[in-house]
């Protein structure tokens, strides 16, 4: 099952890419989601790994779809925006990047040695 926005009709896909629209809010959005582009926060990482695995209309609607639910959740909760929640994620995002970086060196045949880190 694909993640791309599609239109169907009796089980048809008609078109499989993100529609275009005239709303001013979703305009603002894709726009800001395009800006993560560079950021290295963790919403830079999802956009960057959205745009990787459906391409990067898709991607765009993703994190702009993502930047929605956190500010409709700011909104509903009156809470200010906290960082920290997803600096929490981060370390376990890494872990797991590094079991496949180990999983995929191992069926290449390639020991996986760290280094340690200076300063």
């Amino acid at each position: 099952m694909s993640l791309v926005p599609s239109f169907v009709i009796g089980g048809k896909v008609l078109s499989a890419k993100t529609r275009r629209t005239a709303n001013r809010v979703n305009r603002a959005l894709r726009l800001a989601a395009q800006t993560l582009h560079r950021s290295t926060s963790y919403l830079g990482i999802f956009y960057r790994k959205m745009c990787a695995r459906l391409g990067r209309p898709a991607g765009i609607t993703a994190t702009a779809h993502k930047l929605a639910r956190i500010i409709f959740h700011l909104v509903t909760t009156g809470r200010a925006y906290d960082e920290s929640i997803f600096a929490a994620e981060e370390p376990r995002q890494r872990k797991h990047q590094e079991s496949s970086l180990r999983r995929k060196a191992a069926k290449l045949g390639y020991p996986l040695i760290p280094v340690p880190q200076t300063a």
